[in-house]
């Protein structure tokens, strides 16, 4: 199973972030559990200074921006591999 988080105080990009995520993995068919962490003092287990933050399988891919709906897919991808 493929763990994904995202790390964010709840701003709308990170809302957005997380229903990207929600739709790729629903479209890639994975098997993935998705989960929004808003305690900013969990951001520093990552090393994450900036919002909103991707993290699949404790890697952080991204982090003060949104990626683009193909490169999530890619990530998703390979993380199920």
């Amino acid at each position: 199973m493929i763990e994904i988080k995202v790390l964010g105080v709840g701003c709308p990009n990170c809302h957005k972030l997380e229903a990207m995520c929600s739709e790729v993995v629903r479209e890639l068919g994975v098997d993935a559990h998705i989960e929004s962490i808003t305690d900013m003092s969990k951001f520093m287990d990552y090393g994450v200074l900036l919002t909103p933050a991707l993290v699949i399988n404790n890697e952080v891919k991204v982090q003060g921006k949104l990626p683009l709906k193909p490169t999530l897919v890619n990530w998703i991808k390979q993380a199920a591999k």
